[in-house]
């Protein structure tokens, strides 16, 4: 392990870029976000995407947009009062971009609670409920990376404490949870960094994560990054893994988009077929979540809502075209097809599907608390009372 993280978010007062994540793993372009319909574009498309970064991007686009006030209708942010109102349309306007992540709604009630209580102070002006905002905004990119550490440390300690195998510790993770889903480091993924940081951890699994490929594009984009010892699976794959590795698979890792009151988890598509094989296995399956993932207004996952998504997401691919030629027996190092002048690769769309099948795509799954062996926050790890089948979230953290 190299010690080096990705850095998928680049900001500083006035300015922000991304990674543009559609591109990976065959091109690493940041892209600009200067404008709230750069923002709300770039979670709507999935150029941005994990519940953790997709908040901070949007807060980050509307602290880029007041910095540049000449995007902002002549006016707006003159008093405290229009620079409040202002906000929370903003924020309202960003909430609309993905409506499953809660740490997007999160974030914005708690920028539009800070900014409310500054404009409400009688001698405010525009520009401090404007200063405000960057305060509450930058401190969030700050603690979102030592939050994910947290995780990992107390994430990597549980897998340690309940294992019971030998030197020979491999962990399967599902979707992207690493620093291209979060500020940095990441929740499921830094539990991986952490394990291996501590030379813990011999061996990685990442899923492909039909049908938008976040495993074989962005998990495995960063465990190459940072030369963790890992290997790709499809989604199909994990059941005959478990059962070839009996003694070898400590745990199952993976994010959450939300979680409600009593531990039921949203998150990418998959992730509850996975906690089905980690329990007939006898693995633990874990949730790696920071605080804001977890929504205590609902009691249960059958209140969350479950976007569906478009279906040429599963009726079609877009990568590299290789040469084919090129293609070698039992390795993947391929060559790329590229343009005349030899330098841009070429990359076309290709259908997988036959026409006119019907597609239904949706975008997350719950997997009911009780197949979940542990939730992992920055704030520790929450586990279930004996002979309990949910968690008790608002216990724990209020708490802790």
């Amino acid at each position: 392990m190299t010690g080096a993280t990705l850095q998928a978010i680049r900001y500083q007062r006035g300015s922000l870029e991304i990674i543009d994540q559609l591109l990976l793993p065959h091109e690493t372009l940041y892209i600009p976000i200067s404008t709230l319909a750069l923002g709300h574009d770039a979670i709507k498309t999935m150029k941005v995407r994990g519940a953790p970064a997709i908040a901070i991007v949007a807060a980050l686009t509307l602290a880029v947009v007041l910095v540049d006030s000449t995007t902002i209708a002549s006016g707006r942010l003159s008093t405290a009062q229009g620079a409040v109102a202002f906000i929370e349309e903003s924020l309202e306007f960003l909430k609309t971009s993905r409506p499953t992540a809660v740490n997007l709604f999160d974030a914005a009630h708690k920028l539009a609670k800070g900014v409310r209580a500054a404009g409400a102070v009688a001698s405010a002006s525009g520009q401090d409920v404007v200063n405000k905002y960057l305060e509450l905004s930058e401190k969030m990119l700050e603690e979102d990376v030592k939050d994910n550490m947290n995780i990992g440390r107390f994430g990597a300690e549980y897998i340690l404490k309940v294992w019971k195998g030998g030197d020979d510790l491999r962990v399967i993770t599902h979707c992207n949870t690493g620093s291209l889903a979060t500020a940095g480091y990441g929740t499921a993924l830094g539990i991986i960094r952490a394990l291996a940081g501590q030379q813990k951890l011999t061996h990685a699994y990442c899923t492909e994560t039909r049908p938008y490929n976040q495993g074989s594009r962005l998990t495995a984009y960063e465990l190459v990054y940072e030369k963790i010892p890992s290997t790709l699976i499809t989604d199909s794959m994990a059941s005959a893994l478990l059962a070839q590795n009996p003694d070898k698979i400590a745990a199952i890792v993976v994010g959450a988009d939300r979680v409600a009151a009593n531990g039921d988890t949203a998150n990418k598509i998959g992730t509850y077929q996975l906690a089905i094989t980690a329990r007939y296995h006898n693995i633990p399956f874990i949730v790696a979540a920071p605080s804001t993932s977890v929504d205590l207004n609902i009691a249960s996952g059958k209140e969350i809502h479950i976007e569906v998504r478009p279906a040429v997401e599963v009726t079609t691919l877009r990568g590299p075209v290789v040469e084919v030629e090129s293609i070698p027996k039992g390795s993947n190092d391929v060559v790329f097809k590229t343009s005349n002048n030899g330098q841009d690769v070429v990359a076309e769309t290709i259908a997988v599907a036959a026409r006119g099948i019907g597609v239904w795509n949706p975008s997350f799954d719950v997997t009911p608390a009780e197949l979940i062996s542990a939730v992992v926050t920055e704030k520790g790890v929450v586990l279930k009372e004996d002979g309990v089948q949910q968690f008790d979230m608002k216990a724990f953290l209020t708490s802790h």
